[in-house]
């Protein structure tokens, strides 16, 4: 399977991206301070104690259930991998989702099915990509009896709404956290897991499967900064500004024709009246995300963009309505 994501391409670093969901505030200064002062002469600790009583403690979790990982993706691999090694065989998978699910399935052969009782991994997403939604399978997928990994890549970009699982379910499911786009950081790659809480077993396997210092300096030094009530109190604020940015974009597309889908995240996506030309757009620094690889054909994945960003946009898209006019 061909791997798409937004951001930069061979083209290099879009001026206007839309493509990515990195948080438009940011950087967040004090965790890009953090990373900035990383010392990158050292190894981390190996067993990175520090880190992981951090985290535990920021969750109000035994450290233990703590499973660090290179990113969101490379924990993706590492669980499919683990579950087809464990002999599952079948897979559940959101009908709309990030595409790293299904690749690390295809990896390891893991077949798909339509039915969450029936499969040995399971993956859920809230708020979900590309719509940024709840899922409607989640409480029944939860209580499924498959390894249930619930992706909460952007819970910390929540601009309204609650996640489908209650306290309870969310005990008994692995939740992934990758921090760099709430932070603004999509370049520094880390991430963790919380396992349930009567998976200790399962944890210390999937520590085992991890190379040597799945972490570097800087990942460490903003996986530590994530958990600061300061920074915690930016990503608030953050929020706040991501819902009037938000408010903006979707009343000037609507009213361009552009009809926007319901999201609860800081991106939602929009169906074209007819199809951009996303080459023009891109010549001009401007990039937005194609939602077929998510499965939504003749739409397209927006961010939440500052308002010069959108006016950008907007002027470029209006150009190209009027040349086919």
């Amino acid at each position: 399977m061909k791997r798409l994501h937004g951001g930069p391409d061979t083209l290099g670093v879009p001026a206007w991206d839309f493509s990515t969901n990195a948080n438009a505030c940011g950087p967040c200064p004090l965790a890009l301070m953090a990373v900035q002062q990383a010392d990158a002469r050292r190894y981390p600790d190996p067993a990175y104690t520090r880190l992981r009583e951090a985290l535990a403690a920021f969750h109000a979790v035994d450290a233990r259930r703590i499973v660090l990982a290179g990113s969101a993706s490379e924990f993706i691999a590492r669980i499919t991998a683990w579950v087809a090694r464990e002999g599952g065989r079948r897979v559940w998978l959101p009908s709309l989702a990030y595409g790293d699910y299904a690749a690390a399935a295809q990896t390891w052969r893991l077949e798909p099915v339509a039915d969450g009782a029936q499969a040995a991994l399971a993956w859920l997403c809230e708020p979900a990509s590309p719509l940024g939604g709840g899922e409607p399978e989640a409480r029944r997928v939860a209580a499924s009896g498959a390894v249930v990994v619930l992706d909460r890549a952007y819970e910390p970009l929540r601009l309204e709404g609650a996640g489908s699982l209650a306290e309870a379910d969310l005990a008994k499911v692995w939740q992934l956290w990758s921090p760099n786009k709430a932070l603004g950081l999509t370049g520094v790659r880390g991430a963790y897991a919380i396992a349930p809480d009567q998976a200790l077993p399962q944890a210390m396997a999937l520590d085992a499967m991890a190379p040597s210092w799945p972490l570097g300096a800087h990942a460490v030094a903003m996986l530590e900064a994530w958990r600061r009530p300061q920074v915690q109190d930016w990503l608030a604020q953050s929020r706040a500004q991501l819902r009037a940015w938000k408010s903006a974009q979707l009343q000037w597309l609507s009213d361009l024709g552009w009809p926007c889908l319901p999201s609860q995240a800081n991106y939602f996506c929009a169906r074209a009246p007819v199809p951009p030309d996303v080459g023009a757009l891109r010549a001009v620094g401007i990039k937005l995300r194609d939602a077929r690889s998510f499965g939504l054909p003749g739409h397209w994945r927006l961010s939440v963009q500052p308002p010069a960003a959108q006016a950008v946009l907007r002027a470029a898209l209006l150009a190209q309505r009027e040349a086919v006019a």
